[in-house]
């Protein structure tokens, strides 16, 4: 017999219930692209073979045909806008990698340095981004000014953050979006891990700037998120927790993680993972019924034309839908929208490379019990095949 409680779960949620929820991967507005908007910075790059912004553009260029600058605001999503305009999410959530600021004050000897010029925000709010992700390895690549800048930049642009902050208290705050009016809110959490790259010397502090650096992916960790999540989620929130994690490249995924995501769903009030720091796209875990992204690869950078990474097909992408039943935090449904980047902007991807995508999604999700189908209009959607075995506790 069912009790109340199964019966409740096994109802399917009402269309007042339903909150979609895009997820975007790493976005890099800085460097090559900045050059190409209508306010570029001072094109000075402090990396260790190229000195200027510019040499980006050219480099996309000789891959792929010439790019007509300056650019409007929009050009650079491209198709993206059209899918949005679509699908209609409720929340749009990108991880930001770009800082926005006029500083000259770049992280000496960090190699990759992203400047945005403030007077190209009109690139995010073109694109309506409600929430950027903010706790990663870029945002302070021109120094504190700079991150100070960049938070004051899209809070006048009305656009939230999460992830950092003039102290430890502001890093750790989230974004709160509300959704439909009575209808709940989405909690957006921002966290890095020193895996990504992100200097330990980045960590907000009680009196420093800085970012939402985690000590570790331990029991203790997920006790302390926890009580942050039990402080502000109410019945109807959906809570996301937008972790930068683990290297560039590569398709494993540690134990560790693994675990701390579970840990979440079950223990800190988490509904759904946003993980990201992967250039490419990982495998897709549906862990008793909510949504972990492991890695969602690149939505938009300027990697066109560089060299050495090219099985791992960097310039393909993913735009994410995911719609939950905001009363129980769970998935109903996952689409995916294949994406390439060229000419410094976001094109829908061939079906040949659709079908990579795919291939790639089934093996890497074996391991997870998911493998995703296509419906022939483009948009590949996520099934759940076997039970998952429930997380024992968190490594150590």
């Amino acid at each position: 017999m069912e009790t109340a409680q199964s019966q409740a779960d096994n109802q399917s949620p009402t269309k007042e219930n339903l909150i979609v929820i895009f997820l975007g991967g790493d976005v890099m507005t800085g460097r090559g692209i900045d050059q190409i908007l209508s306010h570029p910075s001072a094109p000075f790059i402090p990396e260790f073979e190229l000195r200027d912004a510019r040499e980006y553009v050219r480099l996309a260029e000789e891959a792929n045909g010439s790019i007509p600058t300056p650019v409007s605001f929009s050009y650079i999503w491209g198709n993206a806008l059209e899918e949005w305009e679509r699908v209609a999410p409720d929340v749009k959530l990108i991880n930001l990698e770009t800082s926005i600021t006029l500083s000259n004050d770049y992280w000496w000897g960090k190699g990759i340095n992203y400047r945005m010029n403030p007077e190209n925000i009109g690139c995010l709010t073109a694109a309506k981004i409600d929430c950027c992700s903010l706790a990663n390895n870029h945002v302070l690549d021109w120094g504190y000014s700079g991150l100070v800048e960049t938070i004051a930049t899209l809070k006048t642009a009305q656009i939230q953050t999460a992830g950092a902050g003039q102290n430890r208290q502001e890093a750790e705050t989230p974004a709160i979006i509300e959704v439909k009016k009575g209808q709940g809110r989405a909690i957006a959490f921002s966290f890095g891990v020193t895996t990504s790259g992100i200097p330990l010397s980045w960590a907000a502090d009680k009196n420093k700037p800085g970012i939402n650096l985690l000590p570790d992916l331990s029991e203790r960790t997920v006790r302390y998120i926890q009580k942050q999540v039990e402080r502000i989620k109410q019945p109807g929130d959906v809570v996301i927790a937008s972790i930068h994690w683990g290297g560039n490249w590569g398709y494993e995924i540690p134990f560790r993680q693994i675990e701390f995501a579970h840990q979440l769903i079950d223990h800190a009030g988490v509904d759904l993972i946003h993980g990201h720091s992967s250039h490419h796209v990982k495998g897709l875990e549906i862990y008793r019924e909510h949504l972990i992204i492991y890695g969602c690869g690149d939505l938009l950078d300027d990697y066109e034309g560089i060299g050495g990474y090219e099985a791992f097909r960097d310039d393909l992408g993913l735009m994410y839908f995911a719609t939950l039943d905001s009363e129980r935090g769970k998935l109903v449904n996952l689409q995916m929208i294949p994406t390439q980047i060229k000419h410094f902007r976001v094109q829908l991807a061939s079906t040949e490379d659709l079908l990579w995508l795919r291939k790639i999604l089934n093996r890497e999700g074996k391991k997870f019990g998911t493998q995703v189908q296509w419906d022939r209009n483009k948009t590949l959607t996520l099934e759940k095949l076997d039970p998952i075995p429930s997380s024992r506790g968190v490594a150590e």
